[in-house]
Formats: C-alpha cells, structure tokens, sequence
C-alpha cells in the first residue's frame, strides 16, 4: 500500500483530515505492531506533509509551479501495457528516447540499442548508481535532476570525467506515464548541463500486474575515466586541511522545501556548480595536489567524517565556527526554522582533503564557480571532532536528522533491540554467501 498516494488521492477528491487520518491509522495495523496513538501520530504527520506539499498548486511563480508538476499523459502504465514489452512498451520507450535527443554518444538511447556506448581513452574506470529519493515519486523531474547530480558526484569525487548516464524507471500500475517522461527530462537536463550522455536505460512496473498505485522508484548510473588514481576516501594524511564548498542539497533539501511548504528553496538546488568544480580541479592539473575527495551527502557532515576516518585510520577535526558557512544561506534559514540539524543531512558539498601548501591554489581555481572554506584538519587517531568553545565529539546519530514531520514521529535514535537486529543481519549475509559459493560451485563444475 502507498501510504502518500492514497492520502493525495482522499485529499484530492475532498474527503475531510479526520477522516483520512482515521483511515491511514486503520490500514497501517495491517504491516505494523504500533498502538493506536503512534498509528495516529505518524497518520496525521503523513496528512500534514502531503496536504502541505500540495499547495505547490496555488503559487504564484509559473517556473516553480511548472517545475513541481509534471505533465500528465492521463494514461496509465498498466492500461498502456508499459513494462510489458510489446507495442505500447516500445512506443514509450521511443518517446523516452526523443526526450533525451542525439547526445553525441557512439551509441545513444535514440538508436534504441538496449546499451550506450562512448568512446574513453583512460585508464581508470569508475562505475556509479543513485537512486532517487523515495519522496519525489510524485515530483518526477526533480527526481530525475537529483538523482542524475548525485551518480555524477560519485563519479568526480573519484577524479574521474564522467562519460555517460543510465537511467532505471520502475512506475506502478496506475502511475501516468508523464512520470517516465518528467524524470527522464530531469536527468537530462542534468546530461546537457554537464556534456554527459545519458545513452540508455530500463522501464518497468512494479510488480507488475501484481502492485496497484502510482509510486514511482528509479535510479540513475554514471560511468567515467580517469588517467591518475582515485581520490579515494582512504588516501587522507595526518596534517592535511578539509576544504568545504558551498551546498545547497539536492534530493534531501528538495523534499524538505516540498513537504514543509518552502517551495522557493527548491530553485537554490537547480545547480551543477559541483560538477563544473570539479571539472575545473581536473583539467587544471590541480586534482594532483588532492589526496582525497566526498561530496556531503549519506548522513551529512557527520556520517561521512565518521566513514573518511573509519577507511582512512585518521581522526578528523573541524572549527565549530566553520560548520555553518558552507550550506547555502536560504537552506540553511529554512533548517534552522524547521529545527534540522544541518550536520546530519545531505547539503552536496565538495569535501577536498590535501596538504595545506596547496589550499590557496585550490581556492582561487574555484572562486569563480562556488564559495570554499576551510573548515578543519587531519590528525592522529579515530573518529572526529569539533573545536569550539568545548571540544566534543562528532559522531552521526543511528539515522540522519529527522527533517520531515514522518521522519521526526519515527525518530532519531537506534531501536532498542539493534543488536538483535544487527546479529539477525548477519546471520542472512552469511547464508546469502553461503548460497553464492554453492551456485558458483555447481555452475563452475
């Protein structure tokens, strides 16, 4: 069941929030053992962010409003037989195609060949997916543009051009197939702003006949080269300085405007300054002077200095008085009047780690195309730190910052049987390499 989808439909055809919510606390016990209050707590929350993410209809600004919505084709994946692979499917998937265009791929998605091909004379090659947040399912060209930014980013950070973009769309039964065309003009969009094919991709349902709804789940992949060795998380060196650009988020920052009513936020993350940054410390020669690269995205600040000292062995220390200065000053209003911390969502940052002989040349190289600041250092150690008036550790919470109505009722903290979780996890991956290692034997002979 899509909990956000039916509450949009009831909305939408005028039922009042009481009953709604009455309903959503009816259906929920179906998949959770939760008593009543929480099923109501998290059912109004569910009814607060839709009905508020529905206002988009009555603002004023067209390119927003265009922006948000998508463009209905009023008919449905199932009913047109998409995902299904006859007639209608392919009719689809030329359309797909037309709204991607002649991208200047050896091989394109125009030439309606299930793979793309591009030309790359380099010796490293880097490989990366992201899905789309689950959030977006009914913002489809933000998704597309979000997802597309963050497999590039993958692909940057690792010192690598990237070469060309793959898209993988599953929409439910009922989803219009507006959706397919919104998120693919989005991850285009993203492929022409930074000369990178998306050449190919998939189309299917979910579940197939099986699944009713209109959820939309999808991801975009990005392949790239490089001639000079990653720079991976693991090469930070005791002494070197963190550098930070500014961010605006992305697919986080996006959902949280739309749920919480700060439509105008949205325009601040329709940028590829990231990508041209990067671009830029590539073509110059400086990206040599780097020993390690991230974008802030999986739990914010404080999931990835948790995860660079992990692989690094280093601890990391960062000036409290710094933290704020890289996230873009209209994201970082709406977080503060929202209660978010910043340090533990996705803000898209650039994150260079390098010996501090070179910082001046970097930041001058980058002045033209995004804000950078110096933000810490690399010692000695493990774990990481914050300088300020006290000096206390930094470490992420058991999920990122609660920065939506649901996200805050579920909470931040870890549940109260992890470790019984944690040993029922690992129990599964044992038998899961257990089954590999007998199919690679009987398959292997």
């Amino acid at each position: 069941m899509d909990l956000e989808g039916f509450t949009r439909r009831r909305i939408l055809k005028g039922s009042s929030e009481e009953k709604i919510v009455a309903e959503l606390a009816d259906a929920i016990k179906e998949f959770k053992d939760w008593n009543l209050r929480k099923r109501e707590e998290f059912s109004k929350a569910v009814y607060d962010e839709v009905a508020t993410a529905l206002k988009y209809k009555k603002l004023k600004d067209k390119f927003l409003k265009k922006l948000i919505e998508y463009p209905r084709a009023n008919v449905a994946m199932g009913e047109f037989g998409v995902g299904s692979r006859g007639e209608g499917d392919f009719f689809v998937h030329r359309k797909l195609a037309e709204i991607i265009g002649k991208t200047g791929a050896v091989v394109d998605s125009s030439q309606h060949d299930d793979a793309g091909v591009v030309q790359i004379p380099a010796r490293y090659i880097t490989v990366a997916v992201d899905g789309m947040h689950s959030r977006l399912s009914e913002f489809p060209f933000l998704a597309g543009f979000h997802a597309a930014r963050a497999a590039l980013r993958d692909v940057y950070v690792m010192g690598s051009l990237p070469s060309a973009m793959i898209s993988d769309l599953h929409l439910g039964d009922d989803g219009d197939i507006g959706k397919l065309f919104d998120f693919t003009a989005g991850a285009a969009t993203v492929g022409e702003l930074t000369k990178t094919p998306l050449v190919s991709g998939s189309t299917l349902r979910i579940g197939g006949d099986m699944v009713f709804g209109d959820r939309l789940v999808a991801a975009v992949g990005a392949v790239g080269a490089s001639s000079e060795a990653p720079k991976a998380r693991k090469n930070a060196e005791v002494g070197d300085i963190i550098l930070m650009s500014e961010g605006a988020g992305g697919g986080t920052v996006t959902t949280i405007a739309l749920y919480s009513g700060y439509f105008e936020v949205i325009k601040e993350t329709l940028n590829v300054e990231f990508m041209h940054a990067c671009e830029k410390l590539i073509k110059s020669n400086l990206l040599r002077s780097v020993h390690a690269m991230s974008d802030v995205t999986n739990g914010g600040l404080r999931g990835d200095a948790r995860e660079i000292s992990d692989i690094s062995g280093k601890k990391l220390v960062f000036y409290e008085e710094m933290l704020e200065k890289p996230v873009n000053e209209k994201v970082l209003r709406m977080l503060g009047e929202l209660e978010i911390d910043h340090l533990g969502i996705s803000t898209d940052s650039l994150l260079l780690i390098l010996p501090e002989e070179h910082a001046r040349k970097i930041k001058k190289s980058l002045k033209r195309i995004t804000k950078v600041y110096e933000i810490g250092y690399v010692e000695k150690g493990k774990g990481a730190k914050i300088l300020g008036k006290r000096e206390y550790d930094f470490k992420p919470l058991f999920r990122e910052s609660a920065y939506t109505k649901i996200k805050k009722v579920i909470g931040e903290k870890a549940p109260k049987n992890a470790e019984k979780m944690q040993s029922g996890i690992e129990k599964a991956k044992n038998r899961a390499i257990k089954k590999k290692n007998h199919v690679l034997e009987f398959v292997g002979g």
